[in-house]
């Protein structure tokens, strides 16, 4: 969890509040994720070395070894990579054995995702092309959510509703890091949009994700989801208000609000 504080705002609190169990199945999956993702947005390695690794971590998640075929892979960059890197071994060992098959899968899934990514440069000029990155980076989550809520207490709910539930949240960071995004040579906008164009992409999936979770029964998956969207909707009303980031006093009343 310290790690978790460290490394996610928004996703720290919804995790928090979840029971033992689908809560350390959660925390696996985030902090393996959010290993991979600085992976594939370090500044400092090359483009070839960021496939060589995400492509090792892809074949390793597959495999029962995983422990010591991540430190063999990672530890000739311990200098280089951050400690939420290096220690992708512990996160996947923090998920319950029951739950570490769909949380191991979709790690690897994601690897090679993002591994074509990087290797194709990023090239974003549809919306076609727009949903394919941003199901590869965020969807793919919520379709992973959706098999642990069923996992832990047999939750039914819709796949591609939470595809959306995923999308949104990405977009919303798009939306959000453009600047920062185009400074670094990516642009994840496509051909001839504007921020009207990425505003409307947004809602439009943060509207499915409305529908996707008013279709959840009363639960932990309820409780979870609601955190993060609420925070979604926020976060994309102040954007196009002029603002940036939410506050964390403002943060700290979207959550009392929709967990009250």
């Amino acid at each position: 969890m310290s790690m978790l504080k460290k490394t996610s705002r928004t996703f720290f609190i919804p995790i928090s509040y979840l029971e033992s169990g689908l809560k350390e199945a959660v925390a696996s999956a985030y902090l393996c994720m959010r290993a991979i993702d600085e992976i594939e947005d370090h500044p400092d390695l090359t483009n070839d070395l960021k496939v060589e690794l995400l492509m090792g971590i892809h074949e390793i998640f597959k495999s029962q070894d995983i422990k010591e075929s991540s430190r063999i892979l990672l530890s000739p960059y311990q200098e280089v990579l951050p400690d939420v890197s290096m220690r992708i071994d512990e996160w996947a060992y923090l998920c319950p054995p029951s739950g570490s098959s769909i949380v191991n899968r979709y790690i690897s899934k994601m690897s090679l995702h993002m591994a074509e990514w990087v290797h194709n440069g990023w090239n974003i000029h549809t919306e076609e092309d727009l949903d394919r990155y941003t199901y590869s980076v965020a969807g793919m989550v919520g379709e992973m959510l959706s098999e642990l809520w069923l996992w832990y207490d047999g939750t039914e709910s819709d796949r591609a509703k939470a595809i959306a539930f995923g999308r949104g949240l990405q977009a919303v960071n798009i939306l959000r890091n453009r600047d920062e995004d185009i400074q670094r040579g990516v642009d994840f906008f496509p051909d001839n949009w504007g921020f009207e164009e990425m505003e409307q992409y947004t809602r439009r999936n943060l509207q499915t994700a409305d529908s996707y979770i008013a279709e959840l029964k009363k639960g932990p998956a309820l409780k979870f989801c609601k955190i993060p969207l609420a925070l979604a909707h926020a976060t994309v009303n102040l954007i196009s208000s002029g603002g940036s980031k939410l506050t964390r006093d403002t943060v700290l009343k979207i959550v009392n609000r929709v967990t009250g």
